[in-house]
């Protein structure tokens, strides 16, 4: 039997190995902005075009490389950070594994310029697909100028799954974002397209934050300092009062490294118990210093999660932190025991001075069904009902109203064989049941809803572009940069659904219009939400980006559990649910339609 086991080429290993580090542009950015951290650069520039599908530049005035190491770089597992296993739990710098700049060079053009500050000349060195072109002496400034182009050439199918130029650029901002916050000590230009889109200079970090999320932060931010023998914590928290409806502005950092932590973000969720509404998440920028030994960071490729060997110490400590900080700006509701001298003197007896105690007069024999109210109690006679005892039925002199049958109705739910109306009440203000001819039918009301308004949407979208409610005060709102491409991606589709939304600046919108069923609801926190739905709905494949805001929108607007409903409204939101093409699916798939049979009625009766 021949031997079918071979070493694959090293082309080809890069290539494996760039699917798991390099998954867009934003992750070619993140290493190298990483790596000029790294080399300890004071002054950082991005350039990126579109998208970075073209183009992503980084320069930087770092320590430079010489020749060998610029070309010893671009080798797998080749790396100046460690040198021996037990370094893995030292770690102190950002880049370590040896695999960003070969699994880069795998998959894209690249031209690179070093010079170490002491060298009088650089070198150059361009590579394509992990082939090494050319590498020459030349003139350079002292630092590193790498440039990347058309990133996944060899690939096209790993191209062709890339996103929009919108939601590349998106990515790109969080990830820029990410490690500009945790270090305001440099300087940080970031350029698309030839237009600046952050010009950051150094400062504390309240300015770095102040600077990418806009001049609103400066008086939202409070800060979080705790310090143990283990660990220290700094950073800050948003105000509870401006806490959003998405999950955008959430930065952990471990010895100011970006990580994502569901068991942390917890404990901050947590401190804010009573503080914050059911639907809003905290915001927060906080930064945990401890022993590099007390943490392993190499559990994953793109060096985003870690672990650590006391969570739970972590968990009690932040927990605190963020307490403390909360309370020592009195944002904990307190008690007032002050009185009012006012209200003193109005219970006090003008002449004797002394303080009346309150007095209430009640009539135990009273009877509010009674058309002339007296002092004789009713005399109950259950063999001869009087008119007294019927007045209950004027607590219901509303009509129920009748839903005429349909062609179109499934015959198991409509009316039943002796004609009688269809009757509506809710059950924990969450169903809507109503009496059909199979039994009694139950309809989730917030369910039910959202498939109206989506399969409305959908249709609206395609079709003609709705009016538009003008606002006679047009408003501006400021959004996290993440949001605010995610609303340049959707504003035309916004446009169509009534908004009418306007660029103002950096993150900003002037609202000139809304749709007409946001009229009396807040549309910051709305549009928010859409966002959040909107975020959620992209994490599934191949959605289209119509269907995708449908969904968030319909899930924003949709009648929520909780509201009481008249029984014209619940007619109503039977008549549309079954005009809908799918009546008994919501549109993320759940049931929406349940009957009790009228046997399994028949059946709890006789139980």
């Amino acid at each position: 039997m021949s031997n079918i086991i071979k070493l694959l080429p090293d082309s080809v290993a890069n290539q494996i190995a760039a699917g798991e580090v390099i998954q867009r542009p934003a992750s070619a950015v993140k290493e190298l902005l990483e790596n000029a951290i790294d080399a300890g650069a004071s002054d950082i520039t991005l350039n990126i075009k579109d998208a970075g599908k073209t183009l992503i530049q980084v320069t930087d005035n770092g320590s430079g490389m010489s020749a060998i190491d610029l070309r010893m770089c671009f080798e797998r597992h080749a790396t100046s950070k460690i040198t021996k296993a037990d370094d893995l739990f030292s770690i102190r710098t950002l880049g370590f594994r040896g695999e960003a700049m070969a699994s880069i060079a795998a998959i894209a053009h690249v031209d690179i310029k070093s010079r170490p500050t002491d060298d009088e000349l650089g070198s150059c060195l361009r590579i394509e697909g992990s082939q090494v072109i050319s590498q020459e002496p030349c003139t350079c400034a002292a630092g590193t100028t790498i440039q990347v182009k058309n990133l996944f050439f060899n690939v096209p199918a790993r191209r062709n799954f890339l996103k929009s130029h919108t939601a590349e650029t998106r990515h790109i901002v969080e990830e820029f974002s990410r490690v500009a916050i945790i270090h305001p000590e440099i300087a940080f230009h970031f350029i698309h397209n030839s237009k600046t889109v952050y010009q950051l200079y150094k400062g504390s970090l309240k300015q770095r934050i102040v600077a990418l999320f806009g001049k609103v932060y400066d008086q939202r931010l409070l800060p979080v300092e705790q310090k143990t023998d283990i660990l220290s914590i700094t950073g800050f928290i948003v105000k509870p009062e401006f806490s959003k409806k998405t999950r955008g502005e959430q930065y952990f950092f471990v010895n100011e490294r970006f990580i994502k932590h569901a068991y942390l973000n917890h404990a901050v969720t947590n401190a804010f118990s009573e503080l914050l509404p059911g639907d809003a998440f905290p915001s927060y920028f906080i930064n945990i210093n401890l022993d590099p030994a007390e943490i392993d960071v190499n559990i994953h490729p793109t060096k985003t999660e870690i672990n650590f060997k006391d969570a739970k110490y972590v968990y009690a400590v932040l927990h605190a932190a963020v307490r403390q900080s909360v309370g020592m700006h009195n944002l904990t509701p307190t008690i007032d025991f002050d009185v009012d001298p006012t209200v003193e003197a109005a219970l006090q007896n003008p002449s004797t001075g002394i303080v009346k105690q309150p007095h209430i007069s009640i009539n135990p024999d009273y009877n509010p069904f009674h058309e002339s109210n007296t002092s004789s109690k009713p005399t109950y006679r259950p063999d001869k009902p009087s008119a007294t005892d019927r007045q209950w039925e004027k607590l219901f002199d509303r009509p129920v109203k009748k839903v005429e049958q349909d062609s179109e109705m499934p015959e198991k739910i409509s009316a039943d064989e002796d004609h009688h109306p269809l009757l509506f009440f809710q059950v924990q203000k969450k169903y809507i049941a109503c009496n059909v001819r199979s039994g009694l039918m139950l309809i989730h009301q917030q369910k039910a809803h959202e498939r109206i308004l989506y399969e409305q949407f959908v249709d609206q979208m395609k079709g003609q572009r709705l009016g538009s409610q003008q606002q006679l005060f047009p408003f501006d709102l400021h959004f996290s940069p993440e949001d605010t491409s995610i609303l340049a991606e959707l504003n035309e589709l916004l446009q169509q659904m009534g908004f009418d939304l306007e660029p103002f600046g950096k993150n900003r919108f002037v609202v000139k219009g809304i749709p007409a069923d946001l009229q009396d609801q807040n549309i910051d926190e709305s549009l928010e939400r859409i966002i959040e739905e909107y975020k959620k709905q992209s994490q599934e494949v191949g959605m289209d980006k119509t269907i995708r805001l449908a969904k968030a929108m319909a899930s924003q607007l949709s009648v929520k559990p909780g509201k009481t409903l008249s029984n014209e409204e619940m007619a109503d939101l039977f008549d549309r649910l079954f005009a809908c093409k799918i009546p008994e699916q919501a549109p993320d798939g759940s049931k929406i339609i349940g009957i009790v049979t009228s046997e399994t009625l028949e059946s709890f009766l006789r139980s």
